[in-house]
Parts: structure tokens; C-alpha cells; sequence
């Protein structure tokens, strides 16, 4: 290869002009996902040696970007990047507009890819949507709860959703069959919530006085002997706050394979109770960007509709 071909074949530095999609994101971030297959600490080296530029100056990693920065980026020896393995699921879109889309999540499909899940929703869309500039998820459903999920289609929705969560501005109302006869009227549990991980590497929750605050509202919506359909609303967003709060108070979800009761799971799989049945009916909110009212509803999947036609008549 003569010298002129070397000159060509070497990496140059890139310039990009900041859009929408990246408005109010970190420099760091921006430079991970635009540098896939780049070492985590490379990018940082890159960055805090001033061979990343915004608008020709240095920034440090917390630098939030604005529309119209232009960042150069160095020439980095990028991995070959392993083929996505994700295909397009064609989820039931409730909602879409310019910046979010919400869907109606099945029970039974992660989120995300990760902990033996090589793909989730958010993989799948980004796999059947391979033009959209930007994908993100704005809140998290477990893999075995059905119902609404939203994902934003702009950087600054996706930052004003996480504010609005953070701060209650999110409506979420779910309905869950448990074990049991719900003995009181509508109440509130506020047992605080311990996240930790088991001898098995797994992720779980317990009740533990000094844990985070976690208020779950519960309204009786049908009583039978054996079982309770609720309504519940999450005051806060703790992780498997429903699940625990209701196993504390006696009345496990159906189907919970984290804190259920398993003789009982396992008697009803035999009557084609295969799923938790928990499912996230109903989101209100403003609009991120438009901060018009917004409410959506998802009905009850076939399989929990059945159950709960059958149980209480």
C-alpha cells in the first residue's frame, strides 16, 4: 500500500451537529452510544484529554448538550460489533406522536435485553424502526406484567417523563387478581421497600423499616372467597413495589414467582394459570413536550379477562 493509500485508509476525526434527539444528554453518553464497540474507558480517556471538542473547547462528562453544538470526535479503533439479534415483535401501539409512543406490553416479554434475555421492547422497536434516530425507555414493566409502556422519541420528552415520574406527575393504575378475600375497603399500604440480591445473584425486594418509601392505594374491585380483584395505584415507583406490598399483606399476586405462594401457582398452572397476573390498565400525564392531557387504557389481556370472568360471577 502506497502512502497516499495509508492517508486514506486512517480513521479521521468526525464532526457532529447535535439534533433534538440528544438535546440535554450528557457528553459522556452521547459519546458511548455513538461509539459503540469503543472500551467504556477509552471513551472517558478520549474525552477528559481534550480530544473531544464541543464547539472547538473542552467539556468535561457531565457537559449537557444543547441543539447546534457541534462535537468533534477522534479517530478510535472501533471492535466489530456483534449483530443485533433482535426482531421486530410489532408490538399494539396505544399512542404515537413525534415524541412517545405507548405501548400495550404482553405479559412474558422483558423490556430490555439482559439476565438471560437476549432482547426486550426496547431492542424489538429499534429493530423495526431502524431509521428513528432515537428510542428510549421512559419506565420499566417486569417481564411478566402486561400493560402500558411508554418509550420516548426525543431526548428532552424522555428527560421531562423521568422528571414527572420522579416527581408523582404520572398517573399508573393496575389491576392484579390475588390469593385471598380482600377483608378491608380502599386503603394505602406504606410499608418501605429494601432492594437487595440473593444468594443466586438475583434481584429482590423485602419490606424493611429503614428501606425507600413506597405507598401502594388499594381499592377492592370483586371479592370472592378464594381470590381478590384489585385496583391499584402507585404513589411511588419502587421496584416490585406491587408484588411485595401485596405479599406483606397476605394477599400474594397469582402466578408471582418471586413472592408468591408456589403450591398455589402451581395448582392453578394446572387450570391454564400460566402468568402473573398483574397488568398495568391505565396512564394519565401531561404530554411531555405539548403538556396536553393525556390518558390512556388497556384492557385486560384475554387470558386474565377469562380468569377473572370465570372467578367472579
Amino acid at each position: 500500500m502506497n502512502d497516499l493509500s495509508k492517508a486514506a485508509a486512517r480513521p479521521k476525526v468526525t464532526w457532529l451537529e447535535v439534533g433534538e434527539e440528544a438535546a440535554a444528554q450528557r457528553i459522556d453518553n452521547f459519546l458511548l452510544r455513538h461509539l459503540k464497540g469503543v472500551p467504556k474507558s477509552h471513551v472517558y480517556r478520549v474525552l477528559r484529554s481534550g480530544q473531544v471538542r464541543v464547539n472547538s473547547g473542552r467539556v468535561k462528562p457531565e457537559y449537557r448538550l444543547q441543539v447546534g453544538d457541534k462535537v468533534r470526535v477522534p479517530p478510535v479503533r472501533l471492535s466489530a460489533a456483534a449483530p443485533s439479534k433482535a426482531k421486530p415483535l410489532n408490538l399494539p401501539v396505544v399512542f404515537e406522536d413525534a415524541a412517545l409512543i405507548v405501548i400495550d406490553k404482553p405479559s412474558g416479554i422483558a423490556v430490555h435485553g439482559g439476565s438471560g434475555v437476549s432482547y426486550g421492547v426496547i431492542e424489538s422497536l429499534r429493530a423495526e424502526r431502524p431509521q428513528a434516530k432515537f428510542l428510549e425507555l421512559a419506565h420499566r414493566l417486569d417481564r411478566d406484567t402486561s400493560g402500558l409502556l411508554m418509550i420516548a422519541k426525543k431526548r428532552t420528552a424522555l428527560v421531562e417523563l423521568h422528571r414527572m415520574l420522579r416527581d408523582g406527575e404520572v398517573g399508573k393504575t393496575y389491576l392484579a387478581v390475588v390469593k385471598g378475600s380482600w377483608s378491608r375497603k380502599e386503603t394505602e399500604i406504606r410499608e418501605s421497600l429494601h432492594k437487595y440480591v440473593n444468594a443466586q445473584g438475583e434481584r429482590r425486594v423485602s419490606v424493611q423499616h429503614d428501606g425507600k418509601a413506597a405507598v401502594t392505594r388499594v381499592r377492592p374491585l370483586k371479592l370472592h372467597h378464594d381470590f381478590s380483584f384489585l385496583e391499584l395505584q402507585l404513589l411511588t415507583g419502587r421496584t416490585h413495589q406491587i408484588r411485595v406490598h401485596l405479599a406483606h399483606a397476605g394477599h400474594p399476586v397469582l402466578g408471582d414467582d418471586k413472592y408468591g405462594d408456589f403450591p398455589l401457582n402451581r395448582a392453578l398452572s394446572k387450570e391454564g394459570v400460566k402468568r402473573l397476573l398483574l397488568h398495568a390498565g391505565k396512564l394519565s400525564l401531561q404530554h411531555p413536550v405539548s403538556g396536553a392531557a393525556l390518558a390512556f387504557e388497556a384492557p385486560l389481556p384475554g387470558d386474565m379477562g377469562e380468569f377473572v370472568k370465570k372467578t367472579f360471577r
